[in-house]
């Protein structure tokens, strides 16, 4: 049977618009009956862990939620092995993804999403990108509601080299500056004004020094679920021994993609260098902690419902 042609193609590029109001896709249906339904769907149905069984999960929440300029290269499977794409944290214009005019296939991961599954906005996102000619971005749509998944584009054995910047200046590196647009190079310089000073720890996963103003920090995304999680960090605070150096102070944590992200005071001035030691014994005592079995004591379960208590949730569902 032929397809009444009034009827949109899944996943075709419409304009949100109010719910009542026509669908731009010209079925001559409310939006809310035609392309808004999936969006509805889409929007109640949030995934957890939208990074689960993608290699360093931990470093994707970090680059999704507090690392302002980082970039790191993808290794992609599927139809798209052989190819490469880089993953960064923001493109200029918040744009979903591009491709450079040297041919370099971008995806951003800080960018507004209207779907309740990131790993298939930012899948949508890489596959427009790879598609497309070089010079060209790729605007924000809404996503067909059966796209792939990040896991079924990027190599599950592929490391996740992230390299940090203090800038956004990766945009346009080794690109001919004289093609360079005036409004991309507005974007990024206002962009640069704006970068928290960064740096990833080397010897443990998925661990971020800052500087925020006069205040030094560290920011750490663990793999671990978070009840046994709460019980190795009650343990350790119990024993006075859940701190990251001299002077350091553990001030809470927030959920974001199904983890915890604690977070540390760090002493003033205190360097990158300076927390690698620091952050490696941490985690040593933290697996330690992690492989005791026995109940937690008294004081221990006080400790950890005053650790659970300064939680927060920085993303719904997470």
């Amino acid at each position: 049977m032929a397809k009444n042609s009034s009827t949109p193609a899944p996943g075709a590029d419409v304009a949100v618009v109010g719910a009542r109001e026509p669908c731009p896709c010209g079925s001559g249906r409310r939006y809310k009956a035609c392309h808004g339904r999936a969006h509805a769907r889409a929007e109640h149905t949030r995934t957890l862990r939208p990074f689960e069984g993608l290699p360093a999960e931990t470093d994707w929440i970090a680059l999704r939620e507090i690392v302002p300029a980082a970039t790191a290269p993808l290794t992609l499977a599927g139809g798209y092995a052989g190819r490469t794409a880089t993953l960064a944290t923001v493109l200029p214009m918040a744009w979903p993804g591009l491709v450079r005019s040297d041919g370099e296939v971008m995806v951003a991961l800080q960018t507004a999403t209207a779907s309740g599954d990131l790993s298939r906005d930012v899948a949508d996102a890489l596959v427009q990108a790879l598609d497309a000619e070089p010079g060209t971005p790729v605007p924000p749509r809404i996503r067909p509601p059966d796209g792939p998944r990040l896991t079924d584009l990027v190599a599950a054995d592929s490391p996740l080299p992230v390299t940090v910047h203090e800038g956004f200046d990766f945009w346009l590196a080794g690109l001919d500056q004289s093609v360079v647009d005036d409004v991309t190079r507005e974007s990024m310089e206002r962009a640069n004004t704006a970068v928290v000073p960064t740096a990833r720890l080397a010897g443990v996963e998925a661990a971020y020094w800052c500087r925020i103003g006069d205040r030094w920090h560290l920011r750490w995304v663990l793999p671990e679920d978070e009840d046994p999680l709460l019980d190795a960090l009650a343990r350790l605070a119990a024993a006075d021994a859940l701190e990251v150096g001299a002077g350091s102070r553990y001030v809470g944590a927030f959920r974001a993609y199904g983890h915890l992200v604690p977070v540390w005071d760090l002493a003033e001035g205190t360097s990158p260098e300076a927390v690698e030691g620091p952050a490696a014994v941490l985690r040593e005592r933290l697996d330690d902690a992690l492989a005791v079995s026995s109940p937690l004591s008294a004081d221990q379960r006080r400790v950890r419902s005053a650790l659970a208590a300064r939680q927060v949730t920085l993303r719904p569902g997470a």
